[in-house]
């Protein structure tokens, strides 16, 4: 049990050198008010005085304390071989240099702290680190922290009393630390900011231990044996206390040995039956006790954290990719392997395949079949059509004859209009795909190649070739999809199975309703002269040149060579207006309609299975076909190479980083295996 004090300490070393935070390990930290005597309750433990003193703020970084016991006559050799002292310390700052003396040790933190925190009073969260090699020592790792205050003084920031709480929280969160709270005997208890501090990150008190400081300097007439005895504030872990030496005593050179002599005089006189459990060598005991148990318990779990944390920095350290060495194979087989999974992503067999949204080959899949599938059937065969404007056309298409068939021509010019009308979803399909064949790109570099995060030239080369060589095909398969709206538009294949189809079920239609009109006929009109011109005929609107006069105007009679009574003004266009159509014209307006209709959803079919078919030969499947030997031509030239691999400024940085935790945490594993598991338990 004892070896696990040194094995903690191994640790904080090994994750000192690369200063991480990752991993809480177990340890002590000082709390207290400012001048409530935290330095001297260490130095007492320490056996030396090593620590700045004073009054007002003394201790202005954290000092991480590592106490090393070594058996007497430990012989430590320096560099010129020769056999130094029994006690010494070392800085990790200094790396290797070796202090015997301790007042030089006392120097070089009040230089440490003046170097990062100034000479008037600031504070900084940047630790110190100590270790003290002693026989006179228990194996202990402690963290003096800076006293709690409440008013700016010297060159402190206005907000000092907050700096000073989120340091002091952010070494006593850690689960694994137990809390020391100071508190001075000349005080009252219940007014303790140790106590209160710790109580806020602690509140069961499993790992706080209090400490009374200063009992010779309570009030005539009073003692602390309430508090001793925790009849005041009960705190789990106990409360010691002790006697530290006053200013007047350092000022004098008086030796720890000797306080701590007279430390254990004074408790066995003042306080006799609570003299064996208080007093400084009680209380390095028990801090000695706790961290152990402590330790037994963090350490299963610290094992794990560091087990988990080495598996992520290694896939870390191999997505930053090995230094290149051969520049000419590591382009070859960065653009091959770019174009690889390029290709995959719109195949579908990528390794990484998204799950947040559609993208690459799926994508370009939903487009063709719902996004432009959707938009081809939205289109209305006879959108933008009106009767007036088919009767129109009719009119035009016969010229200044009259006309007793429906003309062709009439139908030819309207179903070219409305198949021109295919001709912008199917341009938008196109595009629609050319935006997912740039965004493969980005999915490419963010997901698959990650190798390509180290090297921005290349990926931006990269890059610039992909869309360079979508751009050159965009107008080729515009121009292709361009053409197939021309071709349907080109010849209007009357005698195609369907459309012929579509006219015999339509022209049986129209002959059954005629035959259903002659039925409705009254029976005493003749029906081979039921459609002739009459009042009757002049009231329904008339299909004849009556319907030409302008409105208002009567004509006299029906009979040849009849006067007109009203003047007939030949100059004026007969504007389409609002009005019933005659039976004709509903039935020719039908004819053209339908046969409108029905030959337009043939072209729509065709253009909804022939543009997506282009698309993909003309753009999609060139460009994955061509993708590898074009970003080959482009890039893989030996002027280019030095250029094109050169690594980002802090790609070099996070490796050197990630080695350098990786290589701390497999030494931390290696140190925590070699605990027998008697140690544990």
């Amino acid at each position: 049990m004892e070896a696990l004090i040194p094995v903690i300490n191994k640790l904080q070393d090994v994750f000192n050198t690369v200063g991480a935070d990752v991993i809480q390990l177990p340890q002590i930290a000082v709390v207290g008010t400012q001048s409530s005597g935290k330095s001297s309750v260490l130095e007492s433990l320490v056996g030396r005085d090593l620590l700045p003193r004073g009054t007002g703020v003394v201790t202005r970084r954290p000092l991480i304390l590592q106490l090393v016991h070594v058996d007497p006559g430990d012989a430590r050799k320096n560099d010129d071989g020769g056999n130094e002292g029994e006690e010494w310390g070392k800085f990790l700052h200094t790396k290797s240099q070796i202090y015997t003396d301790f007042e030089e040790i006392r120097q070089e933190i009040e230089n440490e702290t003046e170097r990062i925190s100034g000479n008037n009073k600031g504070i900084s969260d940047d630790p110190i680190h100590l270790k003290i090699f002693s026989p006179n020592v228990v194996n202990l790792t402690l963290v003096d922290l800076p006293g709690i205050t409440k008013v700016p003084v010297g060159d402190q920031p206005q907000d000092i009393e907050v700096q000073i709480k989120d340091l002091i929280l952010k070494h006593i969160s850690n689960p694994n630390c137990i809390i020391l709270a100071v508190t001075a005997a000349n005080t009252d208890m219940a007014t303790s900011e140790a106590l209160k501090v710790a109580r806020e990150v602690d509140p069961d008190g499993r790992r706080t231990l209090a400490v009374v400081t200063k009992l010779d300097l309570m009030d005539a007439g009073t003692d602390a044996m309430d508090v001793l005895m925790g009849r005041v504030i009960p705190v789990k872990l106990g409360l010691i206390g002790v006697v530290n030496r006053s200013q007047l005593d350092i000022n004098n050179k008086k030796s720890v040995t000797d306080a701590i002599r007279d430390e254990h005089a004074f408790l066995q006189k003042k306080y006799p039956s609570l003299a064996n459990r208080n007093g400084t060598k009680y209380l390095a005991r028990t801090l000695n006790r706790l961290l152990m148990h402590h330790i037994r318990d963090c350490l299963p779990d610290l094992k794990t954290r560091i087990n988990v944390l080495a598996a992520q920095y290694q896939s870390l350290l191999g997505s930053y990719g090995e230094p290149v060495e051969d520049q000419s194979a590591t382009l070859l087989q960065l653009i091959t392997k770019f174009a690889t999974e390029y290709c995959n992503t719109i195949e579908g067999t990528a390794k990484y395949i998204e799950t947040a949204e559609l993208c690459g080959g799926a994508r370009i899949c939903y487009i063709f079949h719902e996004t432009f599938g959707r938009t081809l059937e939205s289109v209305d065969p006879l959108g933008g059509l009106s009767t007036i404007d088919i009767l129109t056309a009719i009119r035009n298409a016969t010229g200044p004859r009259p006309s007793l068939f429906v003309p062709e021509v009439s139908f030819e010019l309207l179903v070219k209009k409305q198949v021109k009308r295919l001709e912008e979803p199917s341009l938008r399909c196109v595009e629609l795909v050319h935006e997912e064949m740039q965004r493969i790109i980005q999915h490419c570099s963010n997901y698959s190649t990650q190798e390509l995060q180290r090297f921005p030239k290349l990926h931006e080369a990269i890059v610039e070739v992909v869309t360079s060589l979508l751009r050159k095909r965009l107008p080729i398969t515009n121009d292709m999809v361009h053409n197939l709206v021309a071709i349907e538009l080109a010849y209007i294949n009357t005698k195609h199975p369907d459309f012929a189809d579509a006219c015999g079920v339509m022209n049986n239609n129209i002959e059954e309703q005629r035959r259903n009109r002659m039925r409705e006929l009254p029976a005493a009109v003749p029906r081979d002269k039921a459609p002739a011109a009459g009042p009757q005929g002049e009231q329904d609107g008339t299909g004849n040149w009556r319907g030409m006069l302008k409105k208002g105007e009567e004509a006299p009679g029906s009979g040849p060579g009849s006067p007109l009574r009203g003047v007939v003004n030949l100059l004026d266009v007969p504007a389409p207006v609002a009005r019933k159509l005659s039976s004709r014209e509903q039935r020719d307006c039908e004819v053209i309609e339908r046969l409108i209709k029905s030959y337009f959803l043939i072209v729509r079919k065709n253009i909804q299975d022939s543009v997506p078919k282009a698309v993909m030969h003309f753009l999609v499947n060139h460009v994955k076909d061509s993708l590898q030997s074009e970003l080959v031509g482009q890039l893989y030239k030996s002027g280019l190479l030095n250029d094109l691999l050169t690594e980002s400024e802090d790609m070099a940085q996070r490796r050197k980083e990630a080695a350098d935790m990786l290589q701390a945490l497999q030494k931390a594993s290696q140190v925590i295996a070699e605990i027998r598991e008697t140690h544990l338990w």
